[in-house]
């Protein structure tokens, strides 16, 4: 499912306009990214959560040339499924 699927699906189930659920789908993942760019965890109870990791600084290797480059810090968002999302998609 996509964004476009998701607004038609509340569309259709909410009995609200299209430009209203479009709305409403931006709110949403607006919030949710908002949040993580704070470094706060979203939390969906039952199906999901959402939090940022962070890296420390490394030594890697470049495999083309194999000259040695240091990996800056970083941070990266990360997915977790819910233990009831696992069961329903396992069935």
């Amino acid at each position: 499912m996509n964004k476009l699927e998701l607004i038609s699906a509340l569309k259709t189930e909410g009995d609200i306009s299209k430009s209203e659920a479009a709305k409403v789908v931006q709110i949403f993942f607006d919030n949710m990214a908002d949040a993580m760019a704070r470094g706060k965890r979203v939390e969906i109870r039952g199906l999901c959560s959402f939090f940022v990791k962070n890296y420390k600084s490394y030594t890697g290797r470049n495999p083309k040339t194999g000259e040695n480059v240091v990996i800056t810090p970083k941070k990266l968002p990360f997915f977790k499924s819910g233990k009831e999302l696992k069961k329903r998609v396992d069935y």
